[in-house]
């Protein structure tokens, strides 16, 4: 598996191209991600999910003024409000919250609608029920300080274990809130995560 090191960038994902999330750390990954792009960032999930987006916590990633929320019924109409604002070309960035896996066809329309608009699709998906047409696939989650044992909230694993024309691998990153950007840390296995975060 490749590693970067601390002198390389984070890698940017690739526009036009719809990319999958999942893991604990999903929704901090999606909005770093958009935080990359100038405009506009819709943001669509369902109407009847009870965890939503928290504007003071996802404020630390990304300017709120810059995020239109909009919510769907059920998963095709997330699906397909997705599929319109992609194509459409005037939001950038598209994030969406998927709740059961999507199918092949509905992943391949989703890339399409991407390449037209000249967008970035971000979806957060349950782990294993991603499309088989999505660009990358990344599993997220916070990473935990050796020394207090506790989860650092600025400090992540970001997985790509999918890619269809890059690099796989696993980044220790930390999101620095005042600067708005993505600081990748040691190749893991050199030093500690205390160790890493400190520096």
């Amino acid at each position: 598996m490749v590693m970067m090191s601390l002198s390389t960038q984070f890698p940017a994902l690739k526009n036009c191209r719809a990319h999958e999330v999942c893991g604990p750390a999903a929704l901090p990954f999606a909005l770093a991600m958009a935080a990359r792009v100038a405009g506009a960032v819709m943001f669509v999930d369902a109407l009847h999910e009870r965890d939503q987006i928290y504007p003071f916590g996802a404020g630390r990633f990304v300017d709120m003024a810059r995020v239109l929320s909009v919510r769907g019924t059920s998963q095709d109409d997330i699906l397909w409000i997705a599929e319109e604002a992609l194509r459409s070309g005037c939001v950038p960035v598209v994030i969406a919250h998927i709740t059961k896996e999507i199918s092949l066809t509905a992943g391949r329309r989703l890339q399409l609608a991407a390449e037209v608009g000249k967008s970035l699709g971000l979806f957060i998906v349950p782990e294993g029920m991603g499309s088989n047409a999505a660009e990358t696939r990344w599993y997220c989650q916070a990473a935990r300080a050796q020394v207090t044992a506790q989860l650092d909230s600025t400090l992540f694993q970001w997985t790509c274990n999918k890619n269809k024309t890059g690099t796989i691998g696993s980044w220790m990153v930390r999101w620095n809130e005042t600067t708005r950007h993505i600081d990748c840390l040691s190749k893991a296995g050199d030093r500690s995560l205390s160790q890493a975060a400190a520096s």
